[in-house]
């Protein structure tokens, strides 16, 4: 029995992707990941833009009626994640054929509810009606710790599910309604799963959760730190980890603590994905996101007073409801003062269940698209800068895998998230190495090995 997982959207879904995986292999099952080949197909969804619902409902339609050309009753179909859980029920009537949705709080569910159909299905018999389960369960986030290897994109990097859920209520956000409320694990949980993820050849762990800083928040255990800095310092005493990453923190919870702790804890690493959102502190407000640009701009400023060479990157959404000619010059000029090196940038677009779906989407989609060009300019003059400076000095690079092109050519990261590229071999996977950089593009760092 073979099944395969086709993944879209974040990290939290590769994460949840792997676990998928893993149970599906304590079933007996294997993972492949030619879909032709498969007796189970599973779409890990994202909600948080139309355009990734589109692109997953266009792939489970093609699926199904590709299985209805060969007059087969296999393989089972199923879809999982943000958009399951969010349009449950619609998505059987808009494809019939589909085996079964299993909400987002149900991933830890889904290969029972494939090998069940599946099972079904052998015997020649159609289940009555496809399954669909997106109801709330608020223990899923104590289900996350199993990792499939081979469904990870590098055997030397892992994500490592420390919370789910958020109950910021963005206004534009999705997360809430998918997601539920914010749930923290165990820290000693995290720490034994990171212990054996070291122990199988990981160097280098990334911490994920909506509002990651925020972890334990809900716990309110009192202390000198934060239960976020204190799980920090108890992953940075393990043996043998290297680094240490974590996306995607809130800048409402980017407290001194958290700040004074990359000055001290020498595996975390000098990079954080910090989401600013809009540099307008009206639209701000309209977002419901609970801060002011001059504060997001202190937190940048201290980042780099406290660590050499520190990389942020951001997300910003352009085109928000009610975003003036004004609104978008101040995100652009906290763009600039921020000066983000890497940036995701949105053209809004209203989602189904949000607050902000029931303003008019009164921004033209042509003015969204100049805004974000202007921001992908700006972006790439600074990512250049970034890298500009970065070149003829030496920084140490984890080698990840080879390069996805060029003889002999691989690549690793620097400890403030830069890719390199360089000439190596196989023997230098998981190992740290000193390169100096030669060369840069806006995206990737040309580099050689000297020791």
């Amino acid at each position: 029995m073979k099944a395969h997982i086709r993944t879209y959207g974040c990290q939290m879904n590769e994460r949840d992707s792997e676990n998928i995986a893993a149970n599906f292999v304590e079933r007996g099952w294997s993972i492949t990941n030619n879909e032709d080949e498969a007796d189970a197909i599973i779409v890990n969804t994202c909600s948080v833009r139309e355009q990734a619902e589109n692109k997953a409902i266009g792939k489970l339609g093609h699926l199904i009626n590709y299985r209805n050309f060969t007059g087969k009753n296999l393989p089972v179909i199923g879809v999982t994640g943000c958009m399951a859980q969010n349009r449950g029920g619609q998505l059987v009537k808009i494809l019939p054929g589909l085996d079964f949705v299993a909400g987002a709080r149900k991933t830890h569910k889904v290969a029972d509810i494939a090998e069940q159909i599946y099972r079904q299905k052998l015997t020649g018999r159609v289940p009555v009606a496809p399954v669909v389960d997106v109801s709330d369960d608020l223990t899923s986030h104590l289900n996350i710790d199993k990792h499939y290897p081979l469904a990870r994109s590098s055997k030397v990097c892992a994500f490592v599910s420390i919370m789910q859920g958020c109950q910021m209520n963005c206004s534009y956000c999705i997360v809430p309604k998918v997601r539920g409320p914010m749930r923290s694990r165990p820290t000693a949980d995290i720490v034994a799963e990171v212990r054996a993820l070291v122990d199988s050849g990981v160097k280098e762990v990334t911490l994920l959760g909506q509002v990651v800083n925020a972890f334990g928040i809900e716990r309110r255990a009192p202390g000198k730190v934060s239960e976020f800095v204190d799980l920090l310092e108890r992953l940075n005493a393990i043996e043998g980890l290297q680094r240490i990453r974590f996306t995607s923190p809130h800048p409402s919870f980017f407290k001194d603590d958290l700040i004074e702790a990359y000055g001290r804890l020498e595996k975390l690493c000098q990079y954080v994905h910090l989401p600013l959102q809009s540099g307008s502190n009206s639209i701000l407000r309209a977002m419901n996101r609970p801060y002011r640009a001059e504060d997001f701009l202190r937190i940048a400023e201290r980042l780099r007073e406290k660590v050499a060479d520190m990389s942020i990157s951001t997300d910003v959404i352009v085109g928000y409801p009610g975003e003036t000619p004004e609104d978008f010059r101040q995100t652009v000029d906290v763009f600039k003062q921020a000066a983000f090196d890497m940036a995701f940038i949105f053209k809004y677009s209203p989602r189904e269940g949000t607050k902000s779906a029931q303003q008019p989407d009164d921004v033209p989609e042509s003015i969204k698209d100049q805004r974000n060009k202007i921001l992908l300019e700006i972006l790439g003059e600074q990512s250049m800068r970034f890298h500009e400076n970065m070149i003829g000095r030496t920084f140490d690079v984890l080698v990840e895998d080879r390069a996805k092109r060029g003889q002999d050519m691989f690549m690793g990261r620097t400890r403030n998230h830069r890719k390199c590229i360089f000439k190596a071999d196989e023997s230098y996977i998981a190992k740290t190495v000193n390169v100096k950089i030669n060369s840069a593009t806006v995206t990737a760092l040309s580099a050689e090995i000297v020791g």
